[in-house]
Protein backbone atom coordinates (compact mmCIF):
# COMPACT_ATOMS: atom_id res chain seq x y z
CA UNK A 1 0.00 0.00 0.00
CA UNK A 2 1.48 3.42 -0.96
CA UNK A 3 0.04 5.20 2.11
CA UNK A 4 2.36 4.75 5.06
CA UNK A 5 0.66 7.08 7.53
CA UNK A 6 -2.41 9.29 8.05
CA UNK A 7 -2.10 11.84 10.86
CA UNK A 8 -4.95 13.95 12.22
CA UNK A 9 -4.12 16.83 14.59
CA UNK A 10 -6.84 18.73 16.40
CA UNK A 11 -4.38 21.43 17.53
CA UNK A 12 -3.58 22.45 13.94
CA UNK A 13 -6.89 21.24 12.44
CA UNK A 14 -5.06 19.17 9.84
CA UNK A 15 -5.09 15.73 8.29
CA UNK A 16 -1.77 14.72 6.73
CA UNK A 17 -1.36 11.78 4.37
CA UNK A 18 2.15 10.44 3.77
CA UNK A 19 2.63 8.05 0.86
CA UNK A 20 5.58 6.62 -1.04
CA UNK A 21 5.69 5.56 -4.68
CA UNK A 22 8.26 3.62 -6.68
CA UNK A 23 8.38 6.27 -9.40
CA UNK A 24 10.30 9.54 -9.89
CA UNK A 25 8.83 12.87 -8.84
CA UNK A 26 8.13 13.88 -12.44
CA UNK A 27 6.06 10.74 -13.05
CA UNK A 28 3.98 11.24 -9.89
CA UNK A 29 3.48 14.90 -10.80
CA UNK A 30 2.22 13.84 -14.23
CA UNK A 31 -0.41 11.58 -12.62
CA UNK A 32 -1.72 14.47 -10.51
CA UNK A 33 -1.70 17.03 -13.33
CA UNK A 34 -3.55 14.98 -15.97
CA UNK A 35 -7.31 14.55 -15.38
CA UNK A 36 -7.43 11.31 -17.37
CA UNK A 37 -4.84 9.78 -15.03
CA UNK A 38 -6.46 11.30 -11.94
CA UNK A 39 -9.72 9.59 -12.86
CA UNK A 40 -8.08 6.22 -12.29
CA UNK A 41 -7.33 6.84 -8.61
CA UNK A 42 -9.05 10.02 -7.34
CA UNK A 43 -11.89 8.26 -5.58
CA UNK A 44 -11.97 5.03 -3.57
CA UNK A 45 -12.65 1.69 -5.28
CA UNK A 46 -16.25 1.58 -6.43
CA UNK A 47 -16.41 5.38 -6.69
CA UNK A 48 -14.37 6.33 -9.80
CA UNK A 49 -14.13 10.02 -10.62
CA UNK A 50 -14.87 11.78 -13.89
CA UNK A 51 -13.31 15.23 -14.29
CA UNK A 52 -15.67 17.46 -16.27
CA UNK A 53 -13.58 20.66 -16.07
CA UNK A 54 -9.83 21.19 -15.84
CA UNK A 55 -8.14 24.60 -15.79
CA UNK A 56 -4.67 23.79 -14.46
CA UNK A 57 -3.62 27.40 -13.75
CA UNK A 58 -3.42 29.46 -10.58
CA UNK A 59 -6.98 30.66 -10.04
CA UNK A 60 -8.35 27.95 -12.33
CA UNK A 61 -10.83 25.28 -11.29
CA UNK A 62 -11.24 21.56 -11.73
CA UNK A 63 -14.61 19.83 -11.28
CA UNK A 64 -15.28 16.14 -10.86
CA UNK A 65 -18.02 13.68 -9.99
CA UNK A 66 -17.53 10.31 -8.32
CA UNK A 67 -20.01 7.62 -9.37
CA UNK A 68 -21.03 4.99 -6.80
CA UNK A 69 -21.90 1.40 -7.72
CA UNK A 70 -25.63 1.86 -7.08
CA UNK A 71 -25.92 5.06 -9.10
CA UNK A 72 -24.91 7.43 -6.28
CA UNK A 73 -23.09 10.65 -7.18
CA UNK A 74 -20.72 12.82 -5.17
CA UNK A 75 -19.22 15.92 -6.78
CA UNK A 76 -16.32 18.15 -5.83
CA UNK A 77 -14.05 20.90 -7.07
CA UNK A 78 -10.47 22.12 -6.81
CA UNK A 79 -9.53 25.78 -7.04
CA UNK A 80 -5.82 25.98 -7.78
CA UNK A 81 -4.10 28.34 -5.32
CA UNK A 82 -0.48 27.54 -6.20
CA UNK A 83 1.36 25.34 -8.72
CA UNK A 84 5.04 24.48 -8.34
CA UNK A 85 5.79 21.94 -11.09
CA UNK A 86 6.89 19.21 -10.40
CA UNK A 87 7.28 19.68 -6.65
CA UNK A 88 3.66 20.20 -5.63
CA UNK A 89 0.49 22.24 -5.73
CA UNK A 90 -2.12 23.75 -3.44
CA UNK A 91 -5.88 23.84 -3.92
CA UNK A 92 -9.09 24.79 -2.20
CA UNK A 93 -10.81 21.39 -2.07
CA UNK A 94 -14.57 21.28 -1.56
CA UNK A 95 -17.80 19.44 -2.22
CA UNK A 96 -20.15 20.60 -4.95
CA UNK A 97 -23.47 19.95 -6.62
CA UNK A 98 -23.70 18.43 -10.10
CA UNK A 99 -23.18 21.88 -11.68
CA UNK A 100 -19.98 22.47 -9.71
CA UNK A 101 -21.44 24.97 -7.23
CA UNK A 102 -19.89 24.69 -3.74
CA UNK A 103 -21.95 22.78 -1.19
CA UNK A 104 -22.11 24.94 1.97
CA UNK A 105 -23.33 22.03 4.12
CA UNK A 106 -20.05 20.09 3.79
CA UNK A 107 -16.58 21.26 4.84
CA UNK A 108 -14.17 22.81 2.35
CA UNK A 109 -10.44 22.77 3.06
CA UNK A 110 -7.10 23.98 1.81
CA UNK A 111 -5.04 21.04 0.55
CA UNK A 112 -1.28 21.29 0.02
CA UNK A 113 0.52 18.48 -1.83
CA UNK A 114 4.31 18.12 -1.93
CA UNK A 115 6.45 15.61 -3.85
CA UNK A 116 10.00 14.88 -2.66
CA UNK A 117 12.56 12.49 -4.18
CA UNK A 118 13.69 9.46 -2.18
CA UNK A 119 16.23 6.73 -2.87
CA UNK A 120 13.42 4.50 -4.19
CA UNK A 121 11.13 7.03 -5.82
CA UNK A 122 8.87 9.74 -4.40
CA UNK A 123 7.42 10.66 -1.02
CA UNK A 124 4.15 12.55 -1.14
CA UNK A 125 2.93 14.67 1.76
CA UNK A 126 -0.67 15.83 1.40
CA UNK A 127 -1.93 18.11 4.17
CA UNK A 128 -5.55 19.22 4.43
CA UNK A 129 -6.30 22.27 6.58
CA UNK A 130 -9.80 22.34 8.07
CA UNK A 131 -11.70 25.34 9.40
CA UNK A 132 -12.84 23.85 12.71
CA UNK A 133 -12.65 20.79 14.92
CA UNK A 134 -16.21 19.97 13.87
CA UNK A 135 -15.21 20.02 10.20
CA UNK A 136 -12.21 17.77 10.91
CA UNK A 137 -14.38 15.33 12.86
CA UNK A 138 -17.02 15.36 10.13
CA UNK A 139 -14.44 14.53 7.48
CA UNK A 140 -13.11 11.61 9.53
CA UNK A 141 -16.64 10.36 10.22
CA UNK A 142 -17.35 10.42 6.47
CA UNK A 143 -14.55 7.85 5.98
CA UNK A 144 -11.85 10.17 4.63
CA UNK A 145 -8.98 8.20 6.16
CA UNK A 146 -9.92 4.78 4.81
CA UNK A 147 -11.13 6.29 1.55
CA UNK A 148 -7.77 7.98 1.05
CA UNK A 149 -5.86 4.77 1.78
CA UNK A 150 -7.85 2.70 -0.72
CA UNK A 151 -7.80 5.44 -3.36
CA UNK A 152 -4.01 5.84 -3.14
CA UNK A 153 -3.61 2.06 -3.41
CA UNK A 154 -4.83 2.37 -6.99
CA UNK A 155 -1.99 4.71 -8.00
CA UNK A 156 0.65 1.99 -8.50
CA UNK A 157 -1.27 0.73 -11.53
CA UNK A 158 -1.29 4.26 -12.97
CA UNK A 159 2.40 4.98 -12.46
CA UNK A 160 3.62 1.81 -14.16
CA UNK A 161 3.27 0.58 -17.70
CA UNK A 162 0.22 -1.67 -17.66
CA UNK A 163 2.07 -4.77 -18.80
CA UNK A 164 4.86 -4.11 -16.32
CA UNK A 165 2.25 -3.86 -13.58
CA UNK A 166 0.17 -6.94 -14.38
CA UNK A 167 1.52 -9.14 -17.20
CA UNK A 168 2.26 -12.72 -16.19
CA UNK A 169 0.85 -12.26 -12.69
CA UNK A 170 -2.40 -14.11 -13.38
CA UNK A 171 -5.57 -13.45 -11.43
CA UNK A 172 -4.72 -11.43 -8.32
CA UNK A 173 -6.96 -11.19 -5.25
CA UNK A 174 -6.59 -8.25 -2.84
CA UNK A 175 -8.48 -8.08 0.46
CA UNK A 176 -9.31 -4.37 0.82
CA UNK A 177 -11.31 -4.71 4.04
CA UNK A 178 -13.73 -7.12 5.73
CA UNK A 179 -16.31 -6.86 2.95
CA UNK A 180 -14.44 -5.72 -0.19
CA UNK A 181 -12.18 -7.76 -2.47
CA UNK A 182 -10.47 -6.51 -5.62
CA UNK A 183 -9.65 -9.01 -8.38
CA UNK A 184 -7.41 -8.01 -11.29
CA UNK A 185 -6.28 -9.79 -14.44
CA UNK A 186 -4.47 -8.44 -17.51
CA UNK A 187 -5.98 -9.70 -20.74
CA UNK A 188 -4.25 -9.32 -24.10
CA UNK A 189 -6.93 -7.71 -26.24
CA UNK A 190 -8.85 -4.48 -26.78
CA UNK A 191 -11.31 -3.18 -24.22
CA UNK A 192 -14.15 -3.30 -26.74
CA UNK A 193 -13.59 -7.00 -27.39
CA UNK A 194 -13.17 -7.83 -23.71
CA UNK A 195 -16.43 -5.97 -23.03
CA UNK A 196 -18.21 -7.97 -25.74
CA UNK A 197 -16.80 -11.18 -24.29
CA UNK A 198 -18.47 -10.29 -20.96
CA UNK A 199 -21.87 -9.41 -22.48
CA UNK A 200 -22.42 -11.51 -25.63
CA UNK A 201 -23.91 -14.91 -24.62
CA UNK A 202 -22.26 -16.68 -27.57
CA UNK A 203 -18.84 -15.42 -26.47
CA UNK A 204 -19.49 -15.91 -22.75
CA UNK A 205 -20.24 -19.59 -23.29
CA UNK A 206 -16.84 -20.05 -24.93
CA UNK A 207 -14.73 -18.96 -21.97
CA UNK A 208 -16.63 -18.45 -18.70
CA UNK A 209 -16.47 -22.14 -17.83
CA UNK A 210 -14.45 -22.19 -14.63
CA UNK A 211 -12.08 -25.12 -13.97
CA UNK A 212 -11.55 -27.87 -16.54
CA UNK A 213 -14.30 -30.45 -16.54
CA UNK A 214 -17.21 -28.00 -16.37
CA UNK A 215 -19.50 -26.55 -19.01
CA UNK A 216 -21.90 -23.61 -19.12
CA UNK A 217 -25.40 -24.92 -19.68
CA UNK A 218 -27.32 -21.63 -19.60
CA UNK A 219 -26.38 -18.02 -20.33
CA UNK A 220 -28.85 -15.14 -20.25
CA UNK A 221 -27.08 -11.75 -20.44
CA UNK A 222 -28.27 -8.37 -19.15
CA UNK A 223 -27.42 -5.33 -21.26
CA UNK A 224 -29.81 -2.67 -19.92
CA UNK A 225 -30.10 -1.36 -16.36
CA UNK A 226 -32.83 -3.27 -14.52
CA UNK A 227 -32.49 -6.42 -16.61
CA UNK A 228 -31.58 -9.72 -14.98
CA UNK A 229 -28.95 -12.24 -16.03
CA UNK A 230 -28.69 -15.96 -15.35
CA UNK A 231 -25.71 -18.33 -15.76
CA UNK A 232 -25.61 -22.07 -15.02
CA UNK A 233 -22.84 -24.67 -14.97
CA UNK A 234 -22.66 -28.47 -14.74
CA UNK A 235 -19.85 -31.05 -14.53
CA UNK A 236 -18.86 -32.95 -17.65
CA UNK A 237 -18.09 -36.69 -17.85
CA UNK A 238 -16.40 -38.02 -14.71
CA UNK A 239 -15.98 -34.60 -13.11
CA UNK A 240 -17.43 -34.56 -9.59
CA UNK A 241 -19.78 -31.84 -8.43
CA UNK A 242 -23.37 -30.66 -8.50
CA UNK A 243 -24.81 -28.27 -11.11
CA UNK A 244 -25.11 -24.68 -9.89
CA UNK A 245 -25.80 -21.20 -11.17
CA UNK A 246 -25.86 -17.49 -10.42
CA UNK A 247 -28.33 -14.75 -11.21
CA UNK A 248 -28.66 -11.06 -10.55
CA UNK A 249 -29.58 -7.60 -11.80
CA UNK A 250 -27.65 -5.03 -13.83
CA UNK A 251 -27.51 -1.84 -11.75
CA UNK A 252 -25.16 0.36 -13.79
CA UNK A 253 -23.59 0.20 -17.24
CA UNK A 254 -21.10 2.47 -19.00
CA UNK A 255 -19.98 0.54 -22.08
CA UNK A 256 -17.21 -0.39 -22.65
CA UNK A 257 -15.80 0.70 -19.29
CA UNK A 258 -17.95 -0.36 -16.36
CA UNK A 259 -20.83 -2.62 -15.37
CA UNK A 260 -22.21 -3.19 -11.86
CA UNK A 261 -24.39 -6.19 -11.04
CA UNK A 262 -25.76 -8.01 -8.05
CA UNK A 263 -25.02 -11.74 -7.78
CA UNK A 264 -26.61 -14.58 -5.81
CA UNK A 265 -27.04 -18.31 -6.12
CA UNK A 266 -30.04 -19.21 -8.26
CA UNK A 267 -33.19 -19.52 -6.21
CA UNK A 268 -31.68 -17.82 -3.12
CA UNK A 269 -32.22 -14.25 -1.98
CA UNK A 270 -29.12 -14.26 0.24
CA UNK A 271 -26.21 -13.97 0.43
CA UNK A 272 -25.92 -11.43 -2.36
CA UNK A 273 -22.78 -9.68 -3.56
CA UNK A 274 -22.23 -6.52 -5.55
CA UNK A 275 -19.84 -7.01 -8.48
CA UNK A 276 -18.27 -3.89 -10.03
CA UNK A 277 -16.51 -4.68 -13.35
CA UNK A 278 -14.07 -2.09 -14.74
CA UNK A 279 -12.01 -2.30 -17.94
CA UNK A 280 -8.98 -0.14 -18.73
CA UNK A 281 -6.99 -0.48 -21.97
CA UNK A 282 -3.40 0.51 -22.64
CA UNK A 283 -1.35 -0.42 -25.73
CA UNK A 284 -3.68 -3.23 -26.82
CA UNK A 285 -3.98 -4.87 -23.39
CA UNK A 286 -6.94 -4.57 -21.02
CA UNK A 287 -6.81 -4.63 -17.24
CA UNK A 288 -9.94 -6.35 -15.93
CA UNK A 289 -10.79 -5.22 -12.39
CA UNK A 290 -13.69 -6.70 -10.42
CA UNK A 291 -14.49 -5.09 -7.08
CA UNK A 292 -16.71 -7.42 -5.05
CA UNK A 293 -18.71 -6.22 -2.05
CA UNK A 294 -19.80 -8.97 0.35
CA UNK A 295 -22.50 -8.60 3.01
CA UNK A 296 -20.09 -9.59 5.80
CA UNK A 297 -16.68 -11.06 6.60
CA UNK A 298 -17.96 -14.63 7.01
CA UNK A 299 -19.54 -14.61 3.55
CA UNK A 300 -16.37 -13.16 2.03
CA UNK A 301 -14.18 -15.89 3.50
CA UNK A 302 -16.67 -18.66 2.66
CA UNK A 303 -16.83 -17.69 -1.02
CA UNK A 304 -13.08 -17.19 -1.38
CA UNK A 305 -12.50 -20.63 0.16
CA UNK A 306 -14.43 -22.26 -2.70
CA UNK A 307 -11.48 -21.71 -5.05
CA UNK A 308 -13.22 -18.89 -6.87
CA UNK A 309 -9.95 -17.26 -7.92
CA UNK A 310 -8.64 -20.49 -9.48
CA UNK A 311 -11.84 -20.84 -11.49
CA UNK A 312 -11.59 -17.23 -12.66
CA UNK A 313 -7.98 -17.70 -13.75
CA UNK A 314 -8.90 -20.78 -15.80
CA UNK A 315 -11.69 -18.78 -17.45
CA UNK A 316 -9.48 -15.76 -18.18
CA UNK A 317 -6.82 -18.01 -19.72
CA UNK A 318 -9.51 -19.54 -21.92
CA UNK A 319 -10.71 -16.04 -22.85
CA UNK A 320 -7.28 -15.15 -24.18
CA UNK A 321 -6.66 -18.45 -25.98
CA UNK A 322 -10.06 -18.80 -27.65
CA UNK A 323 -12.20 -15.67 -27.89
CA UNK A 324 -9.48 -13.01 -28.24
CA UNK A 325 -7.17 -15.15 -30.36
CA UNK A 326 -9.89 -15.91 -32.93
Amino acid sequence: MPVIDVITETETLTMTVIAEFAAPVERVWAAYSDPRQLERFWGPPGWPATFTAWDHTVGGRAQYTMHGPRGERASGYWEFLAIDEPHGFEVLDGFADDEGNPNPDLPAMRMAVRFEPTDDGTRMTMTSYLQSIEALEQMVEMGAIEGTRTAMAQLDAVLQDLREYAQGKGTRVELLDDTHVRITRLVEGSRELVWRAHHDPQLIQQWMLGPDGWEMTECVAATEVGETYRNSWAPVGDTEGEPFGFEGELLLTDAPRRAVTTERMQGMAEPQTLNDLNLYEEDGATLVTVLIEYPDLATRDMILATGMADGMEASFARLESTVLAA
